[in-house]
């Protein structure tokens, strides 16, 4: 994929397909079904990894595992793992609800998964960063602009399960909006619409369709679960980095009477890397700030993370260690 073709799918429609990844990297069916053995797992071991909001006894307040939630728009369960799982206790930060471990199960209990998440885990790395160093060229900068920002950043690999709505009705009597009509059928949320707060998604998918993008006319469009690709699509905050020249789409996820996995990676900027102007013709003009202290507002704002709020404090910033340019 060229520079040429990433920057014009970047500012057209925000969504992309990538394929033909290189060896080391673990993308297709067999990757996928390695990482969803998770959900094989008896309740009792999943309860072990679930977060503070569920289990007011565990430590872990965000990654580890959100179970479904009832009566919201989205319906979903499954578990977000930090850069602990690649790089360690190199990455984590006491009291920094962002920066910290991420628990995982035993390998008794699943035998080679925390290995398979980890190589999983690199391998969209590398793919996140080939793709902001296509970025930074197409946007005439130094291929290595974004590079800093990064290294050993907040980057989050989830895994996720959509079950079958059996509360969709029930939830439409507080939000009929639950219930969508496409091409003249009708279905109902698994995921509300909502544009990503970040960087770049890669989405491995597992074969059942119920992705859209919504195109700039308004219209919802089909993301294919294509079996050899990664869905790429571009966030926020990126957006506005570059001044609107990348766009960030629109995105849900409707059910179609499956049971649906996907397993999305967010490409996240470390929690002290600050967020400015960049230095280039026609970019916008905005208050510098620090990615953890910006994630931390916007993640709080999703159903999952709700009434969390107040369990980080914003970093205390010394520009001249924060900055990147």
């Amino acid at each position: 994929m060229t520079d040429q073709s990433i920057m014009a799918a970047a500012a057209a429609s925000g969504f992309l397909v990538a394929r033909g990844f290189p060896p080391d990297v673990p993308a297709g069916r067999s990757a996928r079904a390695s990482l969803l053995r998770l959900f094989e797992l008896p309740d009792h071991e999943t309860r072990k990894l679930w977060r503070q909001k569920f289990d007011p006894s565990h430590p872990n307040v965000y990654r580890g595992w959100f179970p479904l939630q009832t009566g919201f728009l989205t319906a979903k369960e499954g578990i977000d793992m930090g850069p602990d799982v690649v790089h360690g206790t190199s990455v984590v930060r006491s009291g920094d609800p962002l920066r910290e471990l991420t628990p995982l199960p035993s390998e008794e209990s699943l035998p080679g998964w925390r290995e398979a998440v980890a190589a999983y885990y690199r391998g969209m790395e590398k793919v996140s960063q080939a793709l902001m160093r296509a970025i930074a060229r197409g946007l005439t900068l130094e291929e290595h602009f974004f590079d800093s920002a990064f290294d050993r950043g907040l980057s989050t690999l989830r895994l996720l399960r959509y079950p079958i709505r059996t509360d969709a009705d029930r939830t439409a009597q507080s939000d009929p909006s639950v219930w969508v009509t496409h091409h003249g059928n009708r279905f109902y949320l698994n995921g509300a619409p909502h544009v990503d707060s970040g960087f770049l998604t890669l989405l491995a998918q597992d074969g059942v369709p119920g992705l859209q993008a919504r195109h700039r006319d308004g219209t919802w469009l089909d993301v294919p679960p294509t079996d050899d690709g990664l869905a790429v699509n571009f966030g926020k905050v990126l957006e506005r980095w570059c001044g609107g020249r990348i766009k960030a789409t629109e995105h849900r996820v409707i059910g179609i009477g499956r049971e649906r996995m996907s397993i999305p990676f967010f490409y996240e900027a470390r929690a002290d890397a600050e967020i400015r102007p960049m230095p280039m013709d026609g970019a916008s003009s905005f208050e510098p700030f620090l990615y953890g202290d910006y994630l931390w507002a916007t993640t709080t704002q999703f159903v999952e993370f709700k009434g969390m709020e107040s369990l980080r404090k914003p970093i205390r910033w010394q520009p001249q260690s924060a900055t990147f340019t």
